[in-house]
């Protein structure tokens, strides 16, 4: 899909705090960021993996090897496969019941770490995207940050549905929060599943049937409060919607509210870039 960057030549920086930044898979924000419209800030207490982030992107993107949290010490635990390491302990009496889970969370070593709350970092301003992934520390990260939650348009962050890590917030408690905090969910992209033990599904160890483990969930600052945000904000928004998630006609309530503001024909134009006759509904 073209990007709706094309309707904004003017130049503007989408700022991304991507807070768990491993190299793992290609992130969702990596078309903007190709277009030299994204600017980075991330996070990846690893050493060696921030190197390598810093190395990749270069500048103006920027990696720090910090623990986000509370601002208060903290124990990580380190696991046998890094990408489920966590400030929270694993609850392995829940992982040995599912195929190929209790396998990735083999405990490894403890380390004694100091975290850093969000808006005490210096150099994080005007934020338009957070996408976080922490194992199950997410919502410590955003009831510590309420500066940096009041200027963010879209949040992706993993929520859990079962208790993957010992006392940790599950999906219900980040999503009461977030809609505290004056956001919308969105949508899923995805869901995590495994089989109950001992069966698999179609050879698959990674494969489930009905048992949801954990998600990416999408939030976004609320389309019913559209006057609360600058006209700026908006065209980012609106280029987060349509590059990011493919959310057309969301994309298209945006652009109708630039319009209204500044007397142009960005909607119009939008419907005709999609092949649209008749209105939206045909999309």
């Amino acid at each position: 899909m073209w990007s709706l960057l094309e309707f904004f030549p003017e130049g503007f920086l989408i700022n991304i705090v991507d807070i768990g930044a491993a190299l793992s898979e290609r992130p969702s924000y990596q078309g903007i960021v190709n277009a030299g419209r994204g600017r980075i800030i991330g996070f990846e207490p690893d050493a060696a993996e921030c190197r390598r982030l810093n190395e990749r992107y270069g500048s103006p993107h920027q990696f720090f090897p910090h623990f986000v949290g509370d601002g208060n010490p903290g124990v990580f635990h380190e696991t046998n496969w890094n990408l489920t390491g966590s400030l929270l302990e694993p609850n392995r009496a829940l992982a040995r019941s599912f195929a190929n889970l209790d396998e990735l969370l083999q405990p490894k070593a403890q380390h004694a770490v100091s975290t850093s709350r969000l808006d005490d970092i210096p150099g994080i301003d005007d934020v338009d995207f957070i996408k976080i992934d922490i194992q199950g520390a997410e919502l410590m990260v955003f009831r510590n940050a309420p500066r940096i939650m009041a200027q963010t348009l879209m949040i992706q962050t993993e929520v859990e549905f079962v208790e993957i890590y010992k006392g940790q917030p599950l999906f219900a408690d980040v999503d009461t929060f977030l809609r505290q905090a004056g956001y919308q969910f969105h949508t899923f992209l995805g869901f995590g599943m495994r089989a109950f033990k001992p069966l698999t599904k179609s050879a698959d160890p990674n494969a489930g049937f009905n048992q949801l483990l954990w998600s990416d969930a999408i939030y976004l600052r609320d389309w019913l409060r559209f006057d609360v945000l600058a006209t700026l904000k908006l065209k980012k928004l609106a280029v987060l919607v349509h590059d990011i998630l493919g959310s057309y006609d969301l994309c298209h309530v945006v652009l109708e509210e630039i319009d209204r503001r500044e007397a142009r024909s960005l909607a119009p134009r939008y419907r005709e870039r999609l092949g649209v006759v008749n209105g939206p509904s045909g999309a």
